[in-house]
């Protein structure tokens, strides 16, 4: 067994296999369409490369209805399996919200109401059980106002529905309203400041193999260990990591280094390179001397 090395001295091979594309979404596809382009384009080039990996599988981080568009992360191949990471993040939405009469001049302060916790039902069309359930509005602004449009800005926590969170607001405004455009700006940890178009990906993948020029392709994949900035760390030892590739969890013994963490916290661990081993749950104490520090979810190598 070979473990992986550091994330900056991945070949163009093993970065699509264990890589992530921070893809601007266009309008028109599903989300699930736009991921399985991308794995296509990358299994063909694969072949035609003679690469001795293999990617059959892409995954999108939080589902963007056909019309939606922004910040879409991409994995691809063994990175699909730390979609795990992505419900731990905030989201951030640009979104116009069309109200059925002119806005009233108290817009402002009845947005405001919203921010903090609030009650959601999934809508009818969503892959989740239609039951009532409490998601966070961490930050909700009015950006502009034009007769019946408002501009809205929303930091929310993940799961939340903001075509119901408009439908709320119109609502309350005495107006009623629906969502109109909307745009994905952040998933964290990823945001429209590194945005790429899938032509950007497909031109990328063009150079790496018919002119044997990877430069493109290492600016817009990067190495799955992206996906895990937002999470605590656990840099655990070479010989550990070995063991967590067999199904053991990690043990006291083997363990280097612990971020600061709660007890049943999601953490990435991570051999002393920087090369992501396994996801798992903190489940014991890193400095005792012997037991369980790590319960392994999602085993990565």
């Amino acid at each position: 067994m070979v473990l992986r090395g550091p994330p900056e001295e991945r070949s163009p091979e093993a970065l699509l296999e264990f890589g992530v594309v921070n893809l601007d979404k266009p309008p028109g596809p599903s989300s699930h369409q736009v991921s399985g382009w991308l794995r296509d384009a990358v299994a063909e080039t694969l072949e035609a490369a003679d690469a001795d990996v293999t990617v059959e599988k892409a995954a999108h981080a939080g589902t963007l209805d056909p019309k939606v568009t922004g910040c879409l992360p991409v994995m691809l191949g063994t990175a699909t399996r730390l979609a795990p990471a992505f419900l731990e993040g905030e989201k951030e939405y640009v979104a116009v919200l069309e109200c059925h009469a002119p806005v009233p001049a108290d817009v402002e302060s009845v947005v405001a109401e919203f921010e903090g916790p609030i009650y959601q039902k999934p809508p009818r069309k969503s892959a989740v059980a239609r039951r009532l359930r409490v998601r966070e509005v961490y930050d909700l602004e009015v950006l502009e106002t034009d007769d019946r449009r408002v501009l809205l800005r929303i930091r929310c926590e993940s799961g939340t529905y903001v075509r119901k969170l408009c439908h709320d607001l119109g609502l309350a405004l005495g107006t009623g309203a629906h969502m109109g455009d909307l745009r994905r700006t952040a998933t964290e940890p990823f945001d429209d400041r590194t945005l790429h178009s899938a032509h950007d990906f497909l031109d990328a993948l063009a150079f790496w193999l018919e002119d044997d020029d990877p430069d493109p392709l290492y600016e817009v994949v990067e190495p799955g260990e992206r996906i895990l900035e937002g999470l605590p760390g656990v840099t655990i030892a070479e010989s550990a990591a070995e063991q967590v590739a067999e199904g053991a969890p990690v043990y006291a013994p083997g363990v280097l280094e612990v971020d600061d963490a709660d007890r049943d916290d999601l953490v990435a661990c991570y051999t002393s390179n920087g090369a992501a081993v396994c996801l798992g749950r903190l489940v014991g104490d890193p400095d005792a001397e012997e037991g369980t520090v790590v319960d392994l979810e999602r085993v990565l190598v």
